[in-house]
């Protein structure tokens, strides 16, 4: 699978559609669509199943220099308002700030990032690495691994910084529930 062929499943689903258009609009700085909504909708093209099957939420990345919790929440407010209608849950988050409340959440260091691709080189997963944006008449995809996993409906741990065994096989658990033509590669 290539760029462009990835590009055309993710966007069968009108909420990705929807949600890179609206992210075009306010012009969110360094805003991306990003992770398991395009792949998981990608599977679904490919497996022919419902276009949102499985899709637990939609993931929004920006990158704004105000680090405020305050700001933050005006976006994610913002967003919610304005997308409210497609009846999704969108999980909007300033990548500046992930280093200010990930350890605590998580227990494990995160440091500060300079942009949202950073954010996304991150993922636990390397298929979900993943991100599209709306750039004029077409999009930007950023996708460090390429599409073969996606394509061949493959999980793989990414080795990178924050890697959890236990949060890895929960997440691939509940993906093989639901697509059970996945193959999981396992965590060393």
């Amino acid at each position: 699978m290539d760029r462009d062929a990835f590009l055309a499943l993710a966007l069968k689903n009108p909420i990705n559609v929807a949600i890179t258009d609206a992210l075009a609009q306010p012009a969110l700085p360094d805003a991306w669509l990003v992770s398991g909504c395009l792949v998981q909708t990608a599977w679904n093209a490919i497996t022919g199943r419902a276009i949102d099957h499985g899709i637990a939420d939609y993931d929004v990345f920006y990158f704004d220099p105000d680090t405020s919790w305050e700001a933050e929440d005006t976006v994610i407010r913002k967003l919610a308002a304005s997308l409210a209608h497609l009846g999704a849950k969108i999980e909007a988050r300033n990548q500046a700030r992930v280093h200010l409340w990930y350890p605590d959440k998580h227990g494990l260091p995160y440091p500060p990032l300079t942009r949202s691709t950073d954010g996304i080189d991150r993922f636990l997963t390397r298929n979900t690495q993943i991100g599209i944006r709306r750039a004029r008449e077409s999009y930007d995809v950023y996708a460090p691994h390429g599409f073969d996993d996606i394509a061949a409906l493959i999980a793989r741990p990414n080795p990178g910084a924050n890697f959890s065994a236990a949060n890895y096989a929960a997440k691939t658990q509940r993906w093989k529930a639901l697509w059970p033509e996945l193959t999981i590669i396992a965590a060393e």
